[in-house]
């Protein structure tokens, strides 16, 4: 068993925007840093969920933060996507998410209202999803540090009867299904701070798609071979 050190590959000076964005810059970053010093003895490459064994008992185990800006846009909000996005981490990885914790970073000042109508939200995607919300934390950081709120949440799951998935399972000539248009929650966003000069009538699409996941396997079974969450830059890569 050698002892060497861990080979770290990530050379950017500093951390930039786009290390968060999901794209070609956060895989160097995940890949080059967070990898080979956090996670040396996994074999299998990073995914939108990871599925451990307990004691024989196979869990699918996720975790995710929402810094989205405006809290609210068309569509959905920060409270739903936070819930959805970790159900759905789970649901392409081939797990059901039976339970998640959260946790709010508040920043000082934000109204009540603001604050009750995100809980509110996330107790109404849960209860849709089918998912408990069963613990969290909350921490509260000055006035001007955070954009009103971060959501950072953890799920765990049950994985589906009869699917495997994995990239390494992935084959030349397979087919590749979109469950939807790519971009509308981004494009949505990006209107909804007036970063674009565009008008379109766009809304997001946040929404569980443990459904459509579950008829998948119904009709595929075996052929499933490896699925992603298409948030941000995953369709890219």
């Amino acid at each position: 068993m050698s002892n060497a050190p861990p080979k770290i590959r990530f050379r950017d000076p500093q951390i930039e925007m786009a290390h968060g964005a999901g794209g070609k810059a956060s895989r160097r970053l995940v890949e080059g840093l967070f990898a080979p010093l956090l996670f040396q003895s996994s074999t299998e490459p990073l995914a939108d969920a990871a599925l451990v064994n307990c004691n024989g008992a196979r869990v699918a185990i996720t975790t995710d933060s929402f810094v989205v800006k405006p809290l609210k846009f068309p569509g959905g909000s920060i409270g739903e996507l936070a819930v959805n996005g970790t159900v759905n981490d789970l649901a392409v990885s081939g797990a059901r998410a039976q339970a998640l914790v959260v946790t709010y970073v508040l920043e000082a000042g934000l109204a009540t209202e603001m604050l009750e109508a995100e809980v509110r939200a996330m107790a109404n995607a849960a209860e849709r999803a089918g998912v408990m919300i069963v613990g969290g934390d909350t921490k509260v950081v000055e006035h001007g540090k955070a954009d009103h709120m971060y959501i950072t949440t953890a799920g765990i799951g049950q994985p589906i009867p009869g699917i495997e998935l994995a990239p390494s399972s992935v084959r030349p000539g397979d087919k590749v299904l979109l469950s939807g248009p790519i971009g509308d929650h981004g494009i949505t966003i990006l209107l909804a701070r007036g970063e674009l000069d565009l008008e379109a009538e766009l809304c997001s699409d946040t929404r569980s798609v443990l459904p459509l996941v579950e008829a998948i396997a119904k009709v595929a079974g075996g052929g499933l071979r490896w699925m992603r969450d298409p948030t941000r830059g995953y369709v890219a890569q």
